[in-house]
């Protein structure tokens, strides 16, 4: 049942390039064909542990995601076109543990993850070997579909402003409008009825290292969302929840060392909240820091999804119009 024996099947066309169907299955959701016992034991609980995890900093219990176990014997046409497709096969013949990562196996756009090993319990260590690339690899692909939708409903417009305030620009979703904008700051948001996207972009003079520190960051945040993001009473606005400080992180990304703070945001003198994340970094000339922030209401759903959304947005930033790579 490996993956790599499926490899060349399919439909081509008259160029040889193989016929896909698109991915079925909702964001967040991994496929797990093994055998029962298999899922049940080892290599099952390491998976669950490594991808079910509680996803941090949002205000309710939510994994980082679904998975759901499909036996071998079962894995047929209906569930081969899934997007996120992880196959472990435990056999004698395979002298040592090997991971190796598809795309667009069965369907497309697709990540299949294979999982080869002698026995359950090298499977597993494996999985625990492998955890960080296994986790990296369906953030990139889940990442990527969204922004491939992104930029086909793309609103141009809202970049071309943005891109006049910040020196570059994210991508925004069909949909997004402008909320308030002046020299320095732009909110654009995405509004149902019960649901709110927002994408704030700020920039601001940029003096040592210690603008960059988390704390400094933060208290901007705070400054910046006190004077341009009201809530819904009187008087209100968003802060940072005072109890959880955000979590930070700094990594490079498509040729810019970022600091991400990702944590929940309340509203002052008000009954509203949710998760957020930020990026922020230095302009080229290194004169100024650009913060790049999304948040998310939602009262009546979870919140992974639409945070998740609004994070590719993040992702999607792109100086005079140099493409994203990942």
């Amino acid at each position: 049942m490996a993956a790599a024996t499926l490899l060349l099947g399919g439909c081509k066309n008259s160029g040889g390039e193989k016929i896909l169907p698109g991915v079925s299955g909702k964001a967040g959701e991994v496929a797990v064909v093994c055998s029962k016992t298999e899922w049940e034991s080892e290599p099952g609980s390491t998976l669950r542990a490594l991808l079910s995890d509680e996803m941090p900093y949002l205000p309710q219990v939510e994994p980082m995601y679904d998975l759901f176990n499909v036996p071998q014997q079962a894995f047929n046409k209906i569930f081969q076109v899934h997007r996120n497709i992880i196959v472990i096969d435990t056999d004698k013949k395979y002298s040592s543990a090997a991971m190796r990562i598809w795309s667009d196996v069965w369907a497309r756009p697709q990540l299949v993850i294979e999982i080869d090993a002698p026995d359950a319990a090298q499977a597993a260590e494996i999985i625990s070997q492998k955890g960080q690339k296994i986790l990296s690899q369906l953030e990139i692909t889940e990442r990527s579909r969204v922004l491939a939708n992104i930029k086909s409903y793309e609103n141009t417009d809202l970049r071309a402003t943005v891109n006049k305030i910040a020196g570059g620009s994210p991508y925004f979703p069909g949909g997004f409008t402008v909320k308030k904008k002046t020299d320095d700051f732009i909110w654009l948001s995405g509004e149902t009825t019960y649901t709110i996207q927002s994408v704030l972009v700020w920039k601001y003079p940029y003096t040592s290292e210690a603008d960059l520190s988390p704390g400094a960051l933060a208290a901007r945040r705070n400054a910046i969302t006190k004077e341009h993001i009201p809530c819904t009473m009187e008087g209100s606005y968003m802060i940072l929840n005072p109890d959880i400080f955000p979590g930070s992180s700094n990594f490079d990304y498509n040729g810019r060392s970022i600091v991400e703070l990702r944590g929940l945001w309340e509203a002052y003198n008000d009954f509203m909240g949710g998760p957020f994340v930020s990026h922020s970094f230095l302009s080229p000339d290194r004169k100024e820091i650009v913060t790049l922030d999304g948040f998310v209401y939602a009262p009546r759903y979870d919140k992974r999804s639409y945070l998740r959304q609004v994070e590719a947005c993040l992702y999607s930033f792109e100086w005079n119009n140099i493409p994203v790579t990942e």
